[in-house]
């Protein structure tokens, strides 16, 4: 159920039995040799095939987030911190003013993360609403999955290249790549960041099978639909 294939009156009638939608939230930004809109894709795709089963409309994909430490890799897009939380304050509030009160927004990049604290802010304003942030990508049992398969894996790495995030007709590495210092990656400027990660991978093999990819995917759509099925409070 996608907003962008509804009218108004349609989102009108399913407010008459539910007050539940999704907003999904990615990132342009490097993923090696992924495609910059990793982020997107992957909240945006989950949350279809979640919404899809769960009878829930699902927001187009906010594509835009903070990603400060990639701005030396062309092609990556930021905003300013206080941009962003103005974004995603308004854009809640325009889906609160419609009807909706229990909102999932699924979250695909981990620089969002200042996000998560306004949500608490924005609640209190709106004490008659609900917002869950879900990372998707290491939420309990999505991330026990990935261990289980792979210990080793980071940012634009295995962990990212599913089969609608990958690009026609560009070779990866076979090489497990060693693990970046994830300690020391937050105090280097974007350029010594580029020169660090040099590909941008931060550490673990650049491909597993699909079929490996495919199990995380599954886990990963079914712990978000617990989340939609679930206590709101």
């Amino acid at each position: 159920m996608l907003i962008s294939q509804m009218n108004w009156m349609q989102v009108e009638q399913y407010l008459e039995s539910d007050d539940r939608c999704i907003l999904p939230t990615g990132s342009t930004e490097q993923h090696a040799y992924l495609s910059l809109s990793v982020d997107t894709i992957l909240s945006a795709r989950l949350a279809e095939e979640a919404g899809e089963l769960a009878g829930v409309p699902v927001y187009p994909a906010l594509p835009y987030g903070l990603a400060q430490q990639w701005t030396a890799f062309p092609g990556t897009v930021t905003l300013r911190v206080q941009t962003y939380l103005a974004m995603i304050r308004d854009v809640l509030d325009s889906i609160r003013r419609a009807g909706f009160r229990r909102i999932l927004l699924v979250n695909g990049h981990g620089g969002n993360a200042p996000a998560q604290g306004m949500l608490r802010e924005w609640m209190m304003d709106n004490p008659d609403s609900t917002v869950k942030w879900h990372n998707w990508y290491n939420a309990p049992k999505t991330w026990a999955k990935v261990l289980e398969i792979d210990p080793i894996g980071s940012h634009a790495s295995w962990m990212e290249n599913y089969p609608w995030t990958r690009l026609d007709g560009v070779t990866l590495p076979a090489e497990r790549k060693a693990q970046t210092d994830l300690d020391k990656l937050p105090l280097l400027t974007p350029q010594q960041t580029r020169e660090q990660l040099v590909d941008g991978n931060m550490g673990g093999y650049y491909q597993r099978p699909d079929a490996d990819m495919l199990a995380i995917w599954q886990v990963a759509v079914a712990e978000t639909c617990a989340l939609l099925e679930g206590d709101w409070g």
